[in-house]
């Protein structure tokens, strides 16, 4: 990556400088990132090889489940080695690359979480058109445009990184790269690449959530003309993913939709995004969806008395 300043490493400050608090901080994230990755393995594998779960909704949940392991991936491990280290050294290179990776799998948490609405206002308001506009060819290309568009949203933020200047201070106020706290060590006036911050991550997620709320809005109030029964299970599924919705975006448009700004709870929003929503997605889709419990109860009992017979 060709640098655009005399700066060849940062230094991040992380959650907090307290030895012990530090050690907190890494038996904390530990559990909560063997969870996420265990979490969203579980479900990967529970919908590649369970029959019963070859429906549209369940092939975009295998690749949401993909996109939150990654995207914890890029941050927590980075997280919890800091968190036992003295000096939090970050080469720039290696900066950049968080950056990167960090918004390629955000964004691809976005898209798949708008496609996901989608097949349920489908599902629940269209039914009979249902099998021929929700076919595996079509979600195979939505998925397909969604690493695309992912990938040009991320070196859209690079672009606008590689671009600011440090020459300066190289202590960010963080726990991990991002352009927020970068734009804060830029030698420069930052206004504009600000607003093309606002105007890219922001709109995206602000967006995104304005379509996503309307949608199941229209999606709850269509249900007055379904069975009891009908209602009873597709309110669960809606719930489910209303949540997930509200976890993923509310922290998303506070952080991408502002200027460059200081708060005190910005670390702990961060971290409620980054860490936080990764791991509560697949207890949510597991513990509110009676389909991927059942498909892994059978999935592993199958895989146990396989091995046993062995």
């Amino acid at each position: 990556m060709q640098q655009n300043s005399s700066v060849t490493e940062f230094i991040l400050l992380g959650l907090t400088q307290n030895p012990m608090r530090q050690k907190m901080v890494f038996g904390i994230f530990f559990i909560f990132y063997v969870g996420t990755v265990v979490g969203n393995l579980l479900i990967i594998v529970t919908i590649k090889y369970s029959p019963t779960l070859g429906s549209p909704m369940y092939f975009f949940l295998f690749y949401l489940s993909l996109a939150d392991s990654c995207f914890s991936t890029s941050i927590a491990p980075r997280l919890l080695v800091d968190s036992l280290s003295a000096k939090k050294i970050i080469s720039y290179n290696e900066c950049m690359t968080q950056v990167f990776a960090l918004h390629l799998f955000g964004c691809m948490d976005i898209f798949v979480l708008i496609f996901m609405a989608a097949d349920r206002y489908v599902a629940i308001c269209k039914p009979l058109h249902y099998p021929t506009i929700m076919r595996r060819q079509v979600c195979t290309i939505l998925i397909i445009l969604a690493w695309i568009g992912s990938f040009i949203h991320s070196i859209a933020q690079i672009i606008l990184a590689l671009r600011l200047p440090f020459c300066g201070p190289n202590l960010i106020d963080h726990y991990c790269c991002d352009l927020q706290p970068l734009l804060k060590l830029a030698c420069m006036d930052t206004y504009r690449i600000n607003l093309l911050l606002v105007s890219n991550s922001g709109a995206i997620c602000s967006s995104s959530f304005v379509i996503l709320m309307i949608s199941y809005i229209v999606i709850l109030h269509s249900l007055r003309n379904h069975s009891a029964e009908g209602r009873k299970k597709a309110l669960s599924t809606c719930t489910s993913h209303i949540t997930v919705v509200i976890f993923t975006f509310v922290p998303c448009i506070f952080i991408y939709t502002r200027p460059p700004t200081t708060f005190p709870m910005d670390k702990m929003v961060a971290v409620f995004y980054t860490i936080g929503t990764p791991f509560l997605n697949p207890l949510i889709y597991t513990l509110r969806n009676a389909e991927v419990k059942n498909a892994m109860r059978k999935l592993w009992h199958i895989k146990i008395s396989s091995g046993s017979k062995r």
